[in-house]
This record gives structure tokens, C-alpha cells and sequence, in this order.
């Protein structure tokens, strides 16, 4: 009897260094044994606008406005802009997918945090609104704006960009209130195959001729 029992607590003794031994060489589990938690994915850092709004301050005001509205008219207002498309402007500048020899140099120096910083901190700025200059054009720009130009199957701005100019966060960018000139150049280089880093915007623009990249520049400027 003394025996049985002395074998019976030796088995149970044995069965967890047999199981992890069989573990280590590749055999199943044993049934209703807990699989291994997989380690949970570490959280991405969230963007520092604190931190954005320094590097801001030293490195993009002096072309972009101290509060992200540029008084340049060649370079574009960054208040309220969406984040993500702030984000993705700043990564093909660096990796070389949209060029410009100004805004290379300074997104070289940016890692993917000071980027995301910059980002957040820009769009927490209120955009200064812009204004329309010619009459004439305007009314041009809005029926392109609004609906297109169907006989040469230009899609309507505001499909993407919505009816105020707002854009579709991580999709579409903010519009309203632009400056025109910039505006007129980003379609013209789209156009023209200059800028590249927009598929969808190439071929809008491509149908488009100056008259008309004009006054869609000069409505959107004026947009609320």
C-alpha cells in the first residue's frame, strides 16, 4: 500500500517538468491547457503639441506665420489643417516623393514624433480667413468648385474637399481661406506632373486650363 502511494505521488511530482520538456521541444499542449499571452502591442506616443509648437516656432514660422496662418502667398497657411495630411506632406518631402529644395531640407531634419508634433500643434491654431479678388473669376471658380466641368468629366471639388472647404480629415485637405496663388501653383504642378505625390489630383488637374485653375484658386481662397 506504502508503495502505491509512494509511485502515485512521484507521477504527480513528474507531470509538470514532463510537460514544459515537451513544450520545449515542440509537442502539443495539453488540452484545456491557457496558451501564452501574446504581449499586447505597445501604444503609439501620442503627438506633443507643446512640443510642436517650439518646433514650429524655430523652424517653420518664418515661411508659415508665427500662428500657422503665412502672410506669404506662395506659401500655404498651415492653421487648421488636418493633422494627418500635414503628416504626409512632411514624409514625401523627406522621402522625395513631392519635391521642393526649401521644404526638403527642414522635413530632413524632422523624425516621424517631431512630425506628428508639428502637426497637432498646427492644426490647434485657428485659420485666418481668406478672400476672393476677382469678380468675374469667381463665378467661374464656384461652378467648377461645385459641379465640375462635366463635358471633360472633372469631378466636383466639393465631392472631396466638402462645400466649405473643410476636407475630409486623414483623407482630403482643408481649402478654406488659402491663399489663392498657392492654390493656383499646387494645380498647375499637378497638372504639369512637377507634383506627384497625388494620383487623383494629376488627373483633375490635367483638365483643367489656366483660366480655370485661376478661379477655382481665387473661390477657394474666399470659402467660409
Amino acid at each position: 500500500m506504502k508503495t502505491t502511494a509512494s509511485l502515485l505521488i512521484a507521477a504527480a511530482l513528474a507531470l509538470p517538468a514532463f510537460a514544459s520538456l515537451a513544450q520545449q521541444h515542440g509537442a502539443p499542449a495539453a488540452a484545456g491547457a491557457a496558451a501564452p499571452a501574446a504581449p499586447a502591442p505597445a501604444a503609439a506616443a501620442k503627438p506633443d503639441p507643446a512640443a510642436g509648437g517650439a518646433k514650429f516656432g524655430s523652424v517653420c514660422a518664418a515661411c508659415h506665420g508665427q500662428d500657422g496662418n503665412s502672410g506669404i502667398p506662395a506659401n500655404p497657411k498651415l492653421a487648421q489643417q488636418h493633422p494627418e495630411y500635414i503628416v504626409k506632406q512632411l514624409q514625401d518631402f523627406k522621402a522625395g516623393k513631392r519635391t521642393s529644395p526649401v521644404m526638403q531640407g527642414f522635413a530632413a531634419q524632422l523624425n516621424d514624433a517631431e512630425m506628428k508634433n508639428v502637426a497637432a500643434w498646427a492644426a490647434s491654431q485657428k485659420a485666418k480667413p481668406g478672400f476672393a479678388k476677382d469678380k468675374e473669376l469667381v463665378a467661374l471658380g464656384e461652378r467648377i468648385y461645385r459641379g465640375g466641368v462635366a463635358e471633360r468629366q472633372v469631378a466636383a471639388c466639393a465631392g472631396c474637399h466638402s462645400p466649405n472647404g473643410a476636407g475630409v480629415p486623414s483623407q482630403y485637405p482643408r481649402l478654406s481661406g488659402q491663399h489663392a496663388d498657392y492654390i493656383a501653383a499646387q494645380l498647375v504642378s499637378f497638372r504639369d506632373g512637377v507634383r506627384k505625390n497625388s494620383p487623383q489630383m494629376a488627373q483633375v488637374a490635367a483638365r483643367l486650363n489656366d483660366r480655370e485653375i485661376k478661379a477655382v484658386a481665387d473661390y477657394v481662397a474666399g470659402l467660409r
